[in-house]
């Protein structure tokens, strides 16, 4: 009678033997349980070095990241170690296979196994590399027309997977700051989410590049392109992505950490942050347009008349107001909020980003509320709607 593999063994097996045959792509090992309470997740790629395929061992710590090298077979015997004792999750990608060994609390190990077969995997000359987010033979591109069958950009999608690995870049950051890789399990909620392209990309980050248990939610007003995505996230088999029929105004949604609108008109953007204070998510991320709110209601201070008589002045002095109001409101709710480019305008025309990640410590909020009273009388503007929404919460509490 033949004794059963257990999961362990498998998953050792189909790690040796990508080690071996130089077929690994990426080792991600998370959910760390050591002693070292800064660390918090181990990143394993192939490095090409003075002519010899090594391992990159990149341990990424809360304020700063640690790399060594290491050949194949002392890579093995301290990956051996590290999943016996430290780390409670690996996730594989080799050009032959992808799994997820993870262990429970009773240290039953458990495996989920896939194959796959992409293009062989070349090291990369050492810091030579430009770094990507976004992993380019990721099935996820090819299913949405990004790339081609051989893992190649089309030419006319070039832009948008510049804003994707940009997007993805600055989510990272975000996810880094938020304190949000202590966290086991997390849900992101993508307002407007369209094609998804950024959608698939947040859960590709989460659970493949970060090996975490991600529930992505895109919410898209137009039924057939709910149906589209989600046809597309069932035919790649991916658990936790999911699309729904809806709107930011109307949707109901409790517990979100990470809260996506992208490119809401007017008072939708107002309504996306509203609801990502009222869950208490971690990171927010808007990229507002058609600021139709409060051009109507601002009165022109006499000093700046001469300026903002100029119809294109006086929009852009509205937007700009629009969205500061927004900043310091976040920032009164215990947010430190960043207003940036997104990603240049050659690439897209709504390229203005609000980013905010939720304060650690709380802090006196007096004075940016005075800011915003002060805003609001300058340029004679009675209401805006997400000041009203909040108003609106704090009174049914």
């Amino acid at each position: 009678m033949t004794a059963q593999v257990s999961p362990w063994q498998q998953f050792y097996q189909a790690l040796q033997q990508a080690i071996q045959q130089q077929q690994l792509v990426k080792l991600v090992l998370s959910k760390y349980q050591g002693s070292d309470s800064s660390l918090q997740r181990l990143e394993i790629t192939p490095v090409q070095l003075k002519g010899s395929w090594q391992l990159k061992f990149l341990y990424q710590h809360q304020t700063n990241h640690i790399t060594q090298n290491y050949g194949a077979e002392p890579a093995l015997a301290l990956i051996d170690s590290l999943l016996q004792q430290d780390f409670a999750q690996a996730n594989l990608q080799s050009s032959q296979l992808q799994a997820q060994l993870s262990r429970s609390k009773k240290g039953k190990f458990l495996l989920n196994l896939k194959r796959q077969a992409i293009a062989p995997v070349v090291a990369s000359a050492h810091n030579r590399d430009k770094q990507r987010y976004v992993e380019q033979s990721r099935p996820f591109l090819q299913a949405l027309g990004v790339t081609d069958a051989r893992g190649q950009i089309i030419p006319a999608m070039s832009n948008k997977w510049k804003q994707i690995n940009k997007f993805i870049e600055i989510l990272s950051g975000a996810v880094k700051d938020s304190g949000l890789l202590q966290r086991g399990t997390l849900h992101v909620a993508d307002f407007g989410s369209g094609k998804a392209y950024l959608t698939f990309a947040m859960h590709d980050y989460f659970c493949h590049t970060l090996g975490m248990q991600a529930q992505v939610t895109g919410v898209e007003l137009r039924q057939n392109l709910v149906d589209l995505c989600n046809n597309t996230a069932r035919q790649l088999q991916l658990s936790g992505l999911q699309f729904a029929q809806g709107d930011v105004k109307h949707f109901q949604a409790q517990g979100i950490n990470v809260m996506v609108a992208l490119h809401a008109c007017d008072t939708a953007t107002d309504y996306a942050i509203h609801m990502g204070i009222r869950t208490g998510a971690e990171i927010i991320m808007c990229s507002p347009c058609c600021h139709k709110e409060v051009r109507p209601q601002v009165r022109l201070p006499l000093v700046l008349a001469p300026m903002l008589q100029h119809g294109i002045h006086l929009g852009q002095e509205a937007e700009m107001l629009t969205d500061s109001l927004r900043a310091l409101l976040l920032d009164a709710h215990g947010y430190d909020t960043k207003v940036f480019e997104f990603i240049s305008l050659e690439h897209t025309s709504k390229n203005k980003m609000i980013l905010a990640t939720k304060r650690q410590q709380p802090k006196d909020n007096t004075a940016v509320l005075a800011q915003i009273a002060e805003l609001k009388q300058f340029y004679g503007v009675k209401q805006q709607c997400l000041e009203q929404l909040l108003a609106a919460s704090a009174t049914a509490i």
